[in-house]
């Protein structure tokens, strides 16, 4: 052991490599009782390497800034996952033919004069297309809205009931 003149404690130096904390005699080609202080030292550190390290925190306060950003960039997010999804649906039901399969079977029911009917200028893409970008935007500004009173009500009940414990655990 060597002293550590900084903070005056002693500093035990550390092996690597093969063979680092075994006793002599311990190896593979060891004799005697060395091999069981060998089993037993591992068993020790396997126990060590395994252990957890906890701790135990109360969330008390939450930014509702950094809420207000994160929810807005999360919407957008949204927002635009739900405008490509609609717009391949809308893609995919016009090449299989659904709106033609429509337009024939509302034609077959109401009659020979309904050949003029067209789904399409009802639900064309352009209308659903539209449709689907004002509901994303306002989807926008309520879900920022929203998350950020949250996080301004959970401030006012964490001050009154004191936050939420949260147990942290660091495997090492």
């Amino acid at each position: 052991m060597t002293d550590d003149s900084r903070t005056g404690t002693a500093v035990r130096p550390t092996q690597v490599g093969p063979g680092a904390g075994k006793a002599p005699g311990s190896g593979p080609t060891g004799k005697g009782a060395g091999s069981a202080a060998a089993g037993a030292d591992t068993a020790a550190a396997a126990r060590q390497k395994r252990r957890v390290r906890r701790a135990r925190l109360r969330l008390t306060h939450i930014d509702p800034w950094s809420v207000m950003k994160t929810a807005f960039l999360l919407s957008i997010a949204f927002a635009i996952v739900t405008v490509v999804s609609v717009f391949i649906v809308w893609t995919v039901l016009d090449a299989a033919g659904v709106w033609d399969s429509i337009n024939s079977t509302i034609a077959d029911v109401v009659g020979s004069d309904a050949d003029s009917f067209d789904i399409e200028g009802y639900v064309g893409m352009s209308r659903v297309m539209g449709l689907t970008l004002l509901i994303a935007a306002v989807d926008v500004v309520l879900i920022t809205a929203m998350a950020t009173l949250g996080a301004f009500l959970y401030n006012l009940a964490a001050a009154l009931l004191g936050g939420i414990d949260v147990t942290l655990a660091e495997e090492r």
